[in-house]
């Protein structure tokens, strides 16, 4: 009779254990379903403003024209600096700004994405007066910081970005954290871009300013 009565409160002890572990599991599953929901929701809404600002062109009278650098090969621009470059050319051509700042280092100390921006602003027939080269930086958040103390040491109050269309969201917000105004020109991208390519950088600038978000980068 007592071992009767001993398997009974085993076996309710089990089936409570069970429950329990039941339960446990119910909301574990839950949270991560929320979780799941959540970053889905968060990259979706990322994904358009970052589509959104990519198709805005703010261009105006500024005191200045920034643009954000891209890879060079031994002191020559790619593909991608020179279309840069040459948009934020033609905005200083056309009276928007009276002074332009190129940014970016390098990994070869002999080279660096600002420096070979000046270079190319001078062969275009550019004042040198009128530029400004920023080679230290090696991340778009250390292209903002300089540009920020730039503009402070310069007393600019506007700032008009030039860079990929794609890459302005996340500069647009660290700057804003930086407490710059700008206002925002997105080079042409080109028809050549594939799919997969435009993929990787809105993945990329996601990714980005998610890890900014968060302090992780």
């Amino acid at each position: 009779m007592r071992d009767m009565r001993t398997r009974e409160q085993s076996g309710t002890e089990a089936d409570g254990r069970g429950r329990t572990h039941e339960i446990v599991r119910r909301i574990l599953r839950g949270i991560v379903a929320i979780a799941l929901l959540a970053g889905c929701a968060w990259f979706w809404w990322l994904f358009l403003q970052i589509r959104r600002t990519s198709y805005e062109d703010q261009s105006a009278h500024a005191d200045a024209i920034a643009v954000f650098g891209a890879a060079e090969y031994n002191g020559r621009a790619s593909p991608v600096l020179i279309a840069r470059l040459e948009h934020a050319l033609d905005l200083y051509r056309r009276g928007l700004a009276p002074l332009l700042i190129s940014l970016g280092g390098g990994a070869d100390p002999l080279y660096s994405e600002g420096a070979v921006g000046r270079d190319f602003f001078l062969i275009h027939g550019v004042p040198d007066r009128t530029i400004i080269a920023e080679t230290s930086s090696s991340d778009t958040e250390e292209s903002v910081n300089r540009l920020a103390a730039i503009a402070r040491e310069n007393h600019l109050r506007t700032i008009l970005v030039v860079s990929d269309g794609t890459h302005l969201f996340r500069i647009q917000q660290l700057c804003q954290a930086q407490g710059l105004h700008v206002l925002l020109s997105p080079r042409e991208t080109g028809k050549s871009v594939s799919r997969l390519d435009m993929a990787e950088r809105y993945a990329h600038e996601m990714a980005g300013y998610t890890l900014w978000r968060l302090h992780l980068h």
